[in-house]
């Protein structure tokens, strides 16, 4: 079985990605197949492998992005469908993609799956400086999760006006634009200076939860992640 649709892939327009406003994104439906989808649903990470991640301080004076999360690693326990989706990330198909709609082949990438329950939220952020973009999957369908329970990716739009380290709340752009978040669709961005966006408040039934799966994108830069480890040994032995 596949499980990305390597044909719907090429056919994305890193052209019209690349320039899309306010920042590079798109909302595609149907990169996994559809036999690929539903088994990864099934065979999703039980509530019970991730950790809860809450009332964690944030940079700037943002509001805590509180979930459970589970990060990927080799020796992490999945079921098959979620193993074998594994190593098609890491195939050069899917990163020849990442480096074709990002204009660059200089990234790493890791992996991590994020269950939101009810009243959680991620407030208006930038990401951090060392990622290049994020694509995030998302895994509810009408058979666990109703539209007006939230969950989806708002990209925000300030006309430039704040900056990054800085805490502007919803109301506070000049445009949100929310994603597709339900069924058989992702959302990739890349990483900038205006790059906002966000997850309004959930509000859902005890026992549900916001489910995605997230590519992280970060660059692979060797000699800056060598000079900015070292920096961190030098400030431990002042």
């Amino acid at each position: 079985m596949r499980y990305l649709d390597f044909e719907a892939l090429e056919r994305m327009d890193a052209k019209a990605f690349q320039e899309q406003h306010p920042y590079p994104w798109t909302n595609p439906a149907d990169l996994l197949t559809e036999e690929g989808y539903a088994a990864l649903r099934e065979g999703l990470p039980a509530v019970e492998q991730l950790t809860e991640v809450v009332g964690k301080r944030r940079r700037y004076g943002q509001r805590p992005h509180d979930r459970l999360a589970l990060e990927y690693s080799p020796t992490l326990s999945l079921s098959p469908p979620w193993q074998a989706f594994m190593k098609e990330l890491s195939g050069p198909d899917y990163r020849q993609f990442i480096a074709r709609m990002l204009g660059t082949r200089a990234f790493r990438l890791r992996f991590h799956w994020h269950y939101t329950p009810a009243s959680c939220s991620v407030s208006p952020h930038c990401d951090a400086r060392e990622k290049l973009g994020s694509h995030i999957f998302y895994f509810n369908t009408g058979d666990d999760w109703r539209p007006e329970w939230g969950g989806q990716t708002v990209v925000l739009d300030d006309k430039g006006r704040f900056d990054a380290r800085s805490a502007p709340a919803f109301e506070d752009f000049d445009s949100a634009t929310e994603s597709q978040a339900m069924g058989n669709y992702s959302l990739l961005f890349c990483r900038s200076g205006n790059s906002w966006h966000g997850v309004r408040e959930i509000n859902c039934p005890p026992g549900s939860y916001r489910k995605v799966f997230i590519v992280v994108i970060d660059e692979d830069r060797p000699l800056k992640r060598l000079a900015k480890k070292l920096k961190g040994l030098f400030k431990r032995a002042a």
